[in-house]
């Protein structure tokens, strides 16, 4: 195993912490159980910091030699870490684990010790830096990013990042209420249909997962086959990746997996990840006979996912990214995630020059949009030409 040194001890009360750099996966690996401390140790915490959605991802996706995870230590514990990898687009990033297929990232620190943990981990993620712009993506409003960021000893930049779709956690009757009179009527209509019916939920155990999950997924490119499916989510390498953390999850009760059932046969199916304070609808498939039968199946989730919600007192419930406008029929409050780009003073250049390209790239998206509003049906057909090179 290699752990090397990426910062001086600094003292934390009676206690000293020390700073490393993990740069081999085995030694991740075996961070479990130190990690998932962290984790509930860490208020702001998402599922998508889990040690079972990390590693997993970094199985299917994680390029060997890029692993750089940033870990500050009080005497044997685990009280901080910022899990990272080094890219090149062609300039050398440190970016979070966890990809496109991640909603929020974040790091993680243990409030009992923050206020020494914070400035340490930034130290840490200084010297890990080196030549490299850190580009933290993704990063939800109240995350403990945001006290890193305040600690960079360095220059950075913040951005904004993608919008996602939150409700307060209420009875769905609530969530209801807070919809127009008419819309709230149709939505009633839609879920007496539901019940008559006869839809029943099953809760999936860990044992399952696997079976489900590919049934989820092929659900999933049938409900939108021919509307640009994502390509990823047909690949082995997403279902392997999907298959392994929720399993995981599942047994550590940090995500649900829902099957809903029509007269025996598995109809629909729904991944939730879950954490203290947040509860995230991450992917579902439907079959599209329950459209054909006039089902409504975003509210058939949403209600499901409000009563588990409002069962375990959670404060958040997501809808994750997308501004997609099904969401915005149910009056959601619009969260626009950050993106922060920190470097060393002495890199300043390197930078503005990535900045300069996000931008760049942001812009002409924008500007596309706007000038062609037929660029949406491209883009699915594209998808959907990419979706059937990932089926093969």
């Amino acid at each position: 195993m290699r752990e090397s040194s990426a910062a001086a001890p600094a003292r934390a009360g009676a206690r000293e912490l020390s700073v490393t750099l993990c740069r081999d996966p085995r030694q991740f690996a075996g961070l479990e159980e130190q990690w998932n401390r962290l984790l509930r140790a860490c208020p702001t915490a998402t599922p998508f910091q889990s040690h079972a959605w990390l590693h997993s991802w970094w199985l299917s996706y994680g390029k060997e030699g890029r692993l750089r995870i940033v870990l500050v230590r009080r005497g044997g514990e685990l009280v901080g870490a910022a899990p990272l990898m080094l890219v090149h687009r062609p300039l050398p990033l440190l970016v979070p684990l966890g990809g496109e297929i991640t909603d929020y990232c974040d790091v993680l620190v243990a409030a009992e010790y923050a206020d020494a943990v914070v400035p340490a981990l930034a130290r840490g993620l200084h010297r890990a830096a080196r030549g490299a712009v850190v580009d933290l993506r993704e990063v939800r409003p109240g995350a403990a990013a945001e006290d890193l960021v305040r600690h960079w000893e360095g220059v950075h930049r913040t951005l904004a990042d993608s919008s996602c779709a939150e409700f307060p956690v209420l009875p769905f009757d609530d969530l209801v209420k807070r919809m127009p009179t008419a819309g709230a009527q149709r939505t009633r209509a839609k879920v007496r249909k539901i019940e008559a019916l006869g839809i029943e939920e099953h809760p999936v155990s860990e044992h399952e997962v696997p079976a489900t999950v590919r049934t989820l997924l092929d659900l999933h490119e049938k409900q939108w086959r021919g509307r640009g499916v994502t390509p990823e989510h047909l690949r082995p390498r997403f279902a392997e990746h999907l298959t392994r953390a929720t399993r995981r999850m599942v047994r550590a009760g940090d995500a649900r997996l829902t099957e809903f059932r029509l007269d025996g046969r598995v109809v629909a199916a729904n991944v939730t990840l879950l954490s203290a304070g947040l509860s995230g609808g991450y992917l579902y498939g439907a079959d599209p006979e329950l459209r054909a039968r006039k089902v409504d199946v975003v509210t058939m989730l949403l209600r499901h996912e409000a009563q588990h919600a409002h069962a375990r007192g959670q404060e958040v419930l997501s809808l994750l990214r997308g501004s997609e406008p099904y969401k915005n029929h149910w009056r959601p409050e619009t969260v626009v995630n950050q993106r922060f780009l920190l470097a060393r003073s002495s890199h300043l250049p390197l930078l503005r020059l990535h900045e300069s390209q996000v931008s760049g790239r942001e812009r002409a998206v924008g500007a596309l949009r706007e000038a062609l509003p037929a660029a949406r049906d491209w883009r699915a057909r594209i998808n959907d030409w990419r979706a059937d090179g990932a089926r093969r």
